[in-house]
């Protein structure tokens, strides 16, 4: 265990998240509402070869897990990324780590409490509109964040009853699609251009992107050094088994699967009548909800570690004196998401999370053979054979994949970033004592 600032517990925080609850939190946020349209994007870009694409992005994940594996073993205080850059890098990049990945998930909740939001359209058009609509979004956001504030044991099972009706559901309709697919529709005569398939597997690490953001409440999970790599491979395992099997009964059941608007949806008509439109509608609203849920017990527990490091101000480092969970960064956190999910401005900043998580994957392989230089007497608990040439692999694989996404999107990361080098510096210049 590494001898850094995170090194001693927090009495004031409950260790409650056990191995399980763990994978089932990696789980909840990785499945999220990229599933219920991918297979279009996916099957219009590369056809049939969307199948090879779920392959080379699961051992790029594979890769970047192993990095990840490793370096959180030597880690058992929260932030998750932020943390390793903070620890391998120095202050600077750790803040600038931290604050990107905080603007990109209340940019990525925004995005899934409106898609929960048009799904319950289906079954309730008042929701879908005007004063409807921001009710339920501040119901759902108030709702959520009492069952985080009342403490982490609560959140966690609540996480469990989501995540395995999640798979229950996508379960359903893959094992009926399953007896309706059609082989003939896979065709894999002409190979698709090679930009058309890195777009693709770079839209697929984003999809398979989740075990990143989970390891950021590390503070709070029993022995975090074992329970974090063993979580990380059991969970993307069974993400990618089931993402794989969805495109299968996808291709195989939708004919015009490539201009479907609602692939799933789409495809579960296909072959379960009517009642598959309102199937895949619940399973949306199941799906967004629990990610929701994943993403509000993660996501605030950003700003605990910032604060926690003395990176901003002590206050949002503060723990609830019943309940034992960082609440003042819950309560600001969720502010801010009722803000962009009901004004919609969030919509832009979605383009900056691609890039935003690409970087800080690259940081955390870099911070790899970083950490063992630095700590020759100190071997991480799970340690990657020839882990110093994957972690070059990781990095290679990252600029290959940055080099895919457009120019805009590099060009905002850079603003955001500038933007955290300004509160950075606003930060230093500020008291000890505040």
């Amino acid at each position: 265990m590494l001898s850094a600032p995170d090194a001693a517990p927090r009495p004031d925080l409950v260790r409650g998240i056990r191995r399980w609850d763990f994978v089932a939190l990696i789980i909840n946020i990785t499945i999220g509402a990229g599933i219920l349209g991918l297979p279009a994007k996916l099957y219009a870009l590369v056809g049939a070869y969307s199948l090879w694409a779920y392959g080379v992005s699961a051992a790029v994940v594979t890769l970047i897990v192993l990095c990840f594996a490793e370096v959180s073993s030597r880690f058992q205080g929260s932030g998750g990324p932020y943390l390793y850059a903070r620890e391998a890098f120095g202050p600077l990049v750790g803040f600038e780590v931290g604050w990107l990945l905080w603007i990109s998930r209340l940019a990525s909740f925004a995005a899934l409490c409106n898609l929960l939001v048009e799904y319950a359209a289906y079954f309730w058009p008042v929701v879908g509109q005007g004063l409807g609509r921001a009710l339920l979004m501040a119901g759902l956001i108030t709702g959520l964040t009492l069952l985080n504030l009342v403490g982490v044991r609560t959140a966690a099972a609540v996480n469990n009853l989501l995540t395995v009706s999640k798979l229950l559901v996508f379960g359903l309709f893959t094992g009926v699609g399953l007896f309706f697919v059609d082989w003939q529709a896979f065709s894999f005569v002409a190979a698709p251009p090679a930009a058309s398939f890195s777009s693709a597997v770079l839209l697929l690490i984003f999809t398979f992107s989740g075990f990143d953001v989970a390891a950021i409440p590390a503070a709070e999970i029993q022995q975090p050094q074992r329970t974090v790599p063993f979580a990380l491979f059991t969970a993307i395992g069974t993400v990618a088994v089931l993402f794989v099997l969805v495109q299968v009964v996808c291709i195989g059941t939708l004919p015009g699967l490539a201009t479907a608007e609602r692939p799933l949806a789409a495809a579960a008509a296909q072959f379960m009548g009517p009642a598959g439109a309102g199937l895949i509608a619940a399973a949306a609203m199941l799906t967004a909800l629990g990610t929701l849920n994943a993403l509000m017990l993660a996501g605030p527990r950003l700003l605990f570690a910032l604060a926690e490091q003395g990176q901003i101000p002590a206050g949002f480092g503060a723990t609830h004196p019943r309940f034992r969970t960082p609440y003042v960064a819950l309560l600001v956190s969720a502010a801010l998401k009722l803000v962009l999910a009901i004004s919609g401005t969030f919509i832009y900043a979605l383009t900056l999370s691609t890039i935003i998580r690409l970087t800080y994957f690259a940081l955390t392989c870099a911070a790899l053979p970083v950490l063992r230089r630095r700590h020759p007497h100190q071997p991480a608990p799970f340690r990657v054979v020839g882990g110093s040439v994957v972690a070059v692999v990781c990095i290679a694989l990252c600029l290959w994949l940055l080099l895919s996404s457009k120019g805009t999107e590099a060009r905002d990361v850079a603003i955001a970033a500038v933007v955290g080098l300004g509160l950075y510096a606003g930060f230093r210049r500020r008291p000890a004592t505040t």
